[in-house]
Formats: structure tokens, C-alpha cells, sequence
């Protein structure tokens, strides 16, 4: 299951739109210390406001690392060639803080690209270096549940680590980002929101694969409370589904209509969601929700 694309809040923070600034002139013979700065358009906090806290930014420690970094993002436009890029900095400069900037934007790459597969294993390269990172402990949840077939037979072995990732990144999400200064904290707190809901959504598409319909119910839910400016349709959806198993027709029903809502006749997500709809009001002699106009791509949050 995915969400609509959303591509890593975390990289307005801590990747390539906030890497614009070039490092400071170091003294002779101090290394310097180069943090990729806040972007042109990013705004400063208002007055008063408390910093965001979390880890500090990553930084490079010389002149030579800083634009070994700038040459492999370069390669930005292109998921395998940044992928072979970060892997090269990091041959070269193995403790290099700047190497996990470079995979967290190849992990966006591949997840815009909807290549599961390759967004887990590079979020595993990004967890060698940081194993709390709960961004990429979140797309290494979500690589292993998209990737995960019934007839697999350590389907339960890929669910337990996705579940395991999926729970360690709440337990991190409050300490474990790294936050460039003057990055408004409404923004920090809509990334953690992001990140709260997408790990829900896939503890709750966890137990639904295992037929936990009550527990998937409840892990849904949250997922929606967590971030309720922009519903995932799949996740409202899967919600509906988990009432209907259970034989709440009408809590299901108000959940399907809420579905076809937030989704395009003609497009899988919407066929779905109108079957489940058109049963439901069978069920129960209840009515179809008036249609309104679903976006063609949700809001992303600012």
C-alpha cells in the first residue's frame, strides 16, 4: 500500500532542498565545517518561537568532502545513477556524515519511482549509518509490506521487521531528526505527523494481510487522526474493510463513501472503493454519499 505520492517530507528538511549554501571559508588549519544550509525559500521562525530540537544536521569536515557531496547529487535526476554516485562518496569518504543525505534522496528517487524493491534496500544503507532514522525506517516498512506476497515463505519474518520499523520509527520520531536551523517548527511538526501516519498505516496493513481486523481497525484510525489534513484514500478504504470483516455495515459504509470521495471513478483505488460502497448499501438499505469532485493529486503539506 502507498500513499499518493508524498516524497519524504524529511528531505525539505535534512536533503537537497535544503543544500544550497557553500561551506564556510576555514581557518588555517582547522577543517571546515560544512552543513548544507536552509533554502532560499525557506522562512525563518517567528519570534519567540522554540527551536526544533533533534540531531544536528549532518556535516562535512573538509573542503574536498563538501564538493565530492555537491558532484554525486548531481545526479539527483536519476534514481540508479544517484544510487552508484552515493555509493561511490561513500568509498571515499566511509565516515563521511553527508553520506546518508545522499541516500535518503535515493530513497525518495525510488519511492516517487514506485520501485519498492530498491527503496528498502537503500533505506537499509541509510539505516547502516543511522539505525533511528525514522524516515528511512518507515520506507523500509513500507519496501517490505509493498514487496511481501502471501506465498512467500518468511512472509512472517518481512511482516515482523516491517512492524518492528514501522514501531521503532515513533519511537524515534521525536529525537532522531535532524533539523536545519531556522526551519519553522509547524514544519517539523507536520513531517512528524506525516511520519506518525504513514507508520500506522503500515502497522495497520500489517495486521490486516494476517486477517487482524480488530488491531488493523485501531492502527487505521490512528493513522487518520495522526495527520487528518490530507486522508490517504487506501487508508480510509483498508479502514471500511476492517469494519466490514467485522459486520459494522453502516460504521463501514460512512468509511467507503468517505473513500470514493477522496478518490477518481476509473483509477484502481476509486473502482475499489465504489465496489465496497455499492455492497455496503446493499447491506444495510443505506444511501450513496453525494459525489464530490475528488483532486487529481492530494495537497501536499507545506
Amino acid at each position: 500500500m502507498k500513499r499518493a505520492i508524498i516524497v519524504m517530507v524529511a528531505l525539505a528538511l535534512v536533503s537537497f532542498a535544503v543544500g544550497q549554501q557553500s561551506p564556510a571559508s576555514p581557518s588555517k588549519g582547522t577543517p571546515n565545517t560544512a552543513t548544507p544550509g536552509a533554502a532560499a525559500t525557506q522562512t525563518a521562525p517567528a519570534a519567540g518561537a522554540t527551536a526544533p530540537q533533534g540531531k544536528t544536521p549532518p556535516q562535512a569536515k573538509t573542503q574536498a568532502e563538501y564538493d565530492a557531496f555537491n558532484a554525486a547529487k548531481a545526479n539527483a535526476g536519476d534514481a540508479a545513477n544517484l544510487e552508484k554516485a552515493a555509493d561511490d562518496f561513500a568509498a571515499k569518504f566511509p565516515e563521511s556524515e553527508l553520506r546518508i543525505l545522499l541516500y535518503e534522496a535515493d530513497v525518495a528517487a525510488y519511492q516517487q519511482s514506485n520501485n519498492s524493491a530498491k527503496m528498502e534496500e537503500v533505506g537499509k544503507k541509510v539505516l547502516a549509518i543511522d539505525p533511528d532514522q525514522p524516515d528511512a525506517l518507515v520506507a523500509v516498512s513500507q519496501g517490505l509490506v509493498d514487496t511481501t506476497q502471501d506465498s512467500d515463505i518468511d512472509k512472517d519474518q518481512k511482516y515482523a521487521e516491517a512492524a518492528k520499523d514501522a514501531q521503532h520509527a515513533l519511537e524515534t520520531i521525536d529525537t532522531d531528526i535532524a533539523v536545519p536551523a531556522g526551519t519553522p517548527p509547524d514544519r517539523v511538526e507536520t513531517y512528524k505527523d506525516y511520519i506518525r501516519s504513514t507508520a500506522h498505516s503500515f502497522l495497520g496493513t500489517i495486521m490486516f494481510k494476517k486477517g487482524d481486523f480488530v488491531g488493523a481497525q485501531a492502527e487505521y484510525q490512528k493513522s487518520l487522526d495522526a495527520f487528518p489534513s490530507q486522508p490517504d484514500p487506501l487508508v480510509v478504504l483498508r479502514l471500511a474493510l476492517c469494519l466490514d470483516n467485522q459486520k459494522k455495515y453502516p460504521e463501514a459504509l460512512q468509511q467507503a463513501n468517505k473513500a470514493v470521495a477522496l478518490t477518481q471513478e476509473n483509477t484502481t483505488a476509486g473502482n475499489y472503493a465504489r465496489r465496497e460502497r455499492d455492497r455496503l448499501v446493499q447491506l444495510t438499505g443505506g444511501t450513496v454519499a453525494p459525489a464530490t469532485p475528488a483532486p487529481a493529486t492530494p495537497a501536499k503539506p507545506n
